[in-house]
């Protein structure tokens, strides 16, 4: 089996970095929040080799002197050490960014033994760093990044994401009467580009995205020429079915999951990821049409949406404004999969005492 590397940046991702950008005394050192714990887990369940790669500019000029740089950071990779954390290797740049030297980064030098080394699987390995110079290091290496305070992530989605994958699917369902194309990810940070052709689905659908923390993409083509019940329903299939696989096996998921109010309107979405499908729907609408979507349609996405990604659904909804009932819907049902997709990785077992869902 080849080997994994983490290439891991030292300031502003194991420990912070100061407004000077120099750690250069014991007073300005302090660890990233949850770095020395995610790190000791993932040396201790996971295969990957630790290369700490940084670029520390000036290093051993007037600039940067070299006693004010070791004894600091010989004391973080000590305790780093107590807590079983230990790095393969070490590679430090000392050039100034106007060197514009191979070896610093986002440049690859330092790094090209790596990537020339048949036993080592670049692909597979991963850059984690906090800036964008990092995630661009990672592209000209040909590996993936993670980059601390970018989308939300932290030390502990970090290990979350290398512990048990990065949940992400897509689907495309082509008919004669429609064509959807619908990719997501569940650890995202509801970054949403949605069309269907009518806007209040897209409004719809977004929210989805936005209040459940995930990265969507909706794209559906359908004969609006007839009227809308294909191209509703077939991005409820479509979008449950991409839900279903982002889940895998559910290992680690909370698996159930939410109401909330929406100004008039109270709203709950009660779900089980369990892969019994079932839809119970309490929700009356006086209204024909809400924007260019008929309200009669909103029963038959969310069956679609239940069949499809394999969950119980139990949908309730009570109010006066008929816009505020179906937003406060969908809502609701955001963050009930938000809810339901949280992974525990300290207890990674399947939410079910019959050993499968």
């Amino acid at each position: 089996m080849k080997k994994r590397i983490l290439f891991i940046d030292r300031d502003g991702t194991i420990i912070a970095e100061p407004a000077d950008e120099q750690i250069d005394s014991f007073g300005k050192l302090k660890f990233v929040p949850g770095a020395i714990s995610s790190l000791a887990f993932i040396r201790k369940k996971l295969d990957f080799e630790f290369v700490m790669v940084s670029n520390q500019d000036g290093l051993g000029t007037p600039s940067f002197p070299e006693d004010t740089f070791w004894p600091v950071h010989n004391f973080i990779l000590q305790t780093l050490e107590g807590e079983g954390v230990t790095f393969d290797d070490i590679l430090i740049d000392r050039h100034f960014p106007s060197d514009n030297a191979p070896t610093r980064k986002p440049g690859t030098a330092m790094v090209e033994k790596y990537m020339a080394d048949p036993a080592v699987d670049i692909s597979g390995s991963y850059v984690i760093g906090d800036r964008d110079t990092d995630r661009q290091f990672a592209e000209n290496i040909g590996c993936k990044s993670l980059i601390i305070g970018r989308d939300g992530m932290t030390w502990e989605k970090i290990a979350e994401i290398l512990f048990a994958g990065e949940r992400h699917a897509e689907v495309r369902r082509t008919t004669k009467e429609t064509d959807v194309y619908v990719s997501l990810c569940l650890d995202g940070s509801g970054q949403c580009d949605i069309s269907t052709g009518l806007g209040f689905f897209d409004h719809m659908l977004e929210q989805i995205g936005r209040h459940g923390s995930i990265d969507l993409t909706v794209k559906t083509r359908g004969d609006l020429c007839v009227d809308e019940h294909h191209t509703v329903e077939d991005t409820a299939l479509a979008l449950g079915e991409c839900l279903r696989k982002a889940l895998g096996d559910k290992r680690g998921t909370e698996r159930y999951g939410y109401c909330l109010p929406m100004d008039d309107c109270l709203c709950s979405v009660a779900l089980d990821f369990g892969g019994r499908p079932w839809l119970v729907w309490d929700a009356d609408f006086s209204r024909e049409r809400i924007g260019d979507v008929p309200t009669e349609m909103f029963l038959h996405f969310f069956k679609s949406l239940s069949d499809s990604a394999m969950m119980n659904l139990n949908i309730k909804a009570e109010g006066a404004n008929e816009h505020h009932k179906i937003e406060g819907i969908f809502k609701a049902l955001a963050r009930s999969i938000r809810m339901a997709v949280r992974r525990d990785i300290h207890h990674f077992e399947l939410p079910s005492t019959k050993g499968a869902l």
